[in-house]
């Protein structure tokens, strides 16, 4: 399994997980020059731009800890860039999805939802 399907699989997941929350995912893989977000969705009146972290293990460190101060600048700029300004309810939060492979299968062990995480 490349690490390509394993971070679709984990996005496939934290969309399912923001949706039982009752957040609506507008867009998935949203790319621009210089930047991506994973998940563009909208909280009542705020739109949430995730950035998904999909590990089988912590032995390094937390998923989120990987969202270093580079990436959420990426990230703050593209955002910017989707919504033409910054006048506007955002919140940026990070899903990390732990998940285990039993043969050609995934499975999700944990989804740990961090609101306003920058």
């Amino acid at each position: 399994m490349t690490t390509k399907q394993i971070g679709d699989f984990g996005e496939t997941e934290a969309c399912k997980y923001l949706e039982n929350q009752g957040i609506r995912v507008l867009k998935r893989n949203y790319r621009e020059r210089g930047g991506e977000i994973d998940i563009i969705a909208k909280d009542g009146d705020t739109i949430v731009f995730a950035e998904v972290k999909t590990r089988v293990s912590k032995q390094y460190g937390t998923p989120a800890e990987f969202v270093d101060y580079k990436k959420q600048e990426k990230i703050l700029k593209t955002a910017i860039g989707y919504l033409g300004t910054d006048d506007v309810n955002m919140r940026f939060d990070v899903i990390e999805v732990m998940y285990k492979k039993k043969g050609d299968e995934l499975f999700v062990t944990e989804i740990n939802y961090i609101k306003e995480a920058f």
